[in-house]
């Protein structure tokens, strides 16, 4: 088969496959064939699941021989995020603590996909315990981006963003606590989007704790805007075991993809009042952002100036994994990441009064975002203020201006969305001089995921990108 078939849109092989076109375990080979040839060079896979892929497309190919009904996804091969449990699969979380795990359940995620008739190809390589805005950690080298392997993926759905680049998957689940979709989705040249908090169910087992899910969101990643809102119409909606999703069923995403732009208020931010970016990551989402006024939006500039909340997002997601994995350091902190170590030495100084101000400090960060939408349909950002840099380095500048020095906080337009919990898009707008992605942040109204998506959609007709293909592909 040809490799042309691999980069082909997700809801294109749906339709093949159900026309009888092409066959689910042709289509599975020839993935696990390019896998086989190319991810040496990215290390996109911890763990491949070949004989059970195979088994589940020769089913699939069956259940079409039949003329049975076929789910959303049926046939499709998929890549499965590692921070989501796998019945029977390896998870590892990206530790070398949980190297040999196999989980006795899915994950809703999960189960999902299954349900709908993917053919997961394996488990997808992430930071320890999905921490990190890269993607390194002590199971293996560095996950490596297709562009460039000398630089990163970002994470913490890196090795999703690196699969669905260089086309060794059709579609991929990742999850999203401070940015973990939106990064390797704007450094691997891909779309990606991080719902609503609580639009994807979050449970993950019955042996993990029961915690307040503040800011982590499963989302779809895809080399097309269609093709990840046919994951997400499958990802979304209401379960039991997760109070704190949402409750309604989720609406026709699918429908969004059609809808006219024209007339929305676009606001645009280079750097939300705070953030030192790059000259030519602003220069070129700029531009980006500008192509709204040809499809008929109006555009201007956001009054927005906010300082970091960094410290408010680290309270909350250091006190969580403490909780989770704070035992680990009695015994087992040798196997630890640098990161990990870190957060978890930090969550536990975490006191209650330490929490309860953070929690308080959200409230006026959205306060000050639902101001800006009475306003505006739409808020426009660089996804991230720099390209894809070396892996194993965090910037110490950007744009000539000091970074914030710790790891995590080169996430300047990331992190504060999933803390006010709107839905957020990261969609490929152009390219650096030195030939790596740069995105386009686009934030909508809480609940609101439609307008996000038929923003980028009609973005996407306007200026297509999967023309485009890296250099490992």
């Amino acid at each position: 088969m040809d490799d042309n078939l691999a980069f082909a849109p997700a809801f294109e092989h749906r339709e093949l496959i159900a026309s009888k076109q092409i066959s689910p375990v042709e289509l599975t080979e020839l993935y696990f064939r390019r896998i086989e040839q190319l991810d040496g060079q990215l290390h996109a896979y911890l763990t491949l699941t070949h004989d059970e892929a195979m088994a589940a497309a020769k089913a699939a190919e069956a259940a079409v021989m039949r003329g049975d009904e076929l789910g959303p996804l049926h046939g499709v091969p998929v890549s499965i995020k590692d921070l989501e449990l796998t019945k029977g699969i390896r998870t590892t979380s990206g530790s070398l603590v949980y190297q040999d795990r196999i989980p006795d359940e899915d994950s809703v995620v999960v189960e999902r996909v299954r349900q709908a008739g993917a053919i997961p190809l394996g488990k997808t390589n992430v930071p320890e315990f999905g921490l990190i805005g890269a993607n390194e950690n002590r199971l293996g080298d560095h996950c490596r981006n297709p562009w460039n392997p000398e630089r990163t993926t970002g994470a913490s759905s890196g090795g999703a963003g690196a699969a669905v680049a260089a086309g060794l998957c059709a579609l991929a689940t990742g999850s999203d606590g401070g940015g973990s979709i939106r990064i390797p989705s704007c450094f691997c040249g891909v779309y990606g989007i991080k719902p609503t908090q609580g639009r994807v169910p979050r449970y993950n087992g019955t042996a993990a704790p029961m915690l307040p899910n503040h800011t982590s969101q499963s989302g779809p990643m895809a080399r097309t805007v269609r093709d990840a809102v046919m994951l997400l119409q499958v990802m979304a909606g209401y379960d039991h075991r997760d109070p704190t999703c949402l409750r309604e069923a989720a609406p026709d995403f699918l429908a969004a993809l059609d809808r006219e732009i024209q007339g929305l208020r676009l606001a645009w931010s280079a750097d939300f009042g705070y953030a030192a970016v790059d000259p030519e990551v602003a220069s070129i989402s700029a531009e980006a952002a500008q192509v709204f006024e040809e499809l008929g939006c109006f555009l201007e500039e956001a009054d927005l100036s906010l300082k970091s909340h960094f410290d408010i997002w680290w309270t909350l997601t250091t006190t969580g994994l403490h909780v989770s994995n704070g035992h680990l350091l009695a015994h087992q902190a040798d196997q630890l990441t640098w990161y990990i170590l870190d957060g978890l030495r930090h969550g536990a100084q975490v006191t209650g009064a330490d929490y309860a101000k953070a929690l308080g400090r959200i409230e006026p960060l959205k306060a000050r975002f639902a101001e800006l939408f009475e306003t505006y349909d739409l808020l426009l950002s660089p996804t991230m203020p720099v390209t894809a840099m070396s892996v194993g380095h965090y910037p110490q500048d950007i744009g000539d201006v000091e970074a914030h020095p710790y790891y995590f906080r080169f996430l300047p337009f990331t992190y504060p969305i999933n803390l006010i919990g709107h839905p957020a898009a990261s969609l490929p707008c152009g390219f650096s001089s030195d030939g790596l992605p740069i995105g386009l942040h686009v934030i909508g109204r809480r609940g609101d995921e439609a307008t996000v998506i038929a923003a980028c959609a009609a973005f996407e007709q306007a200026r297509p990108w999967v023309q485009h293909r890296p250099a490992v592909s």
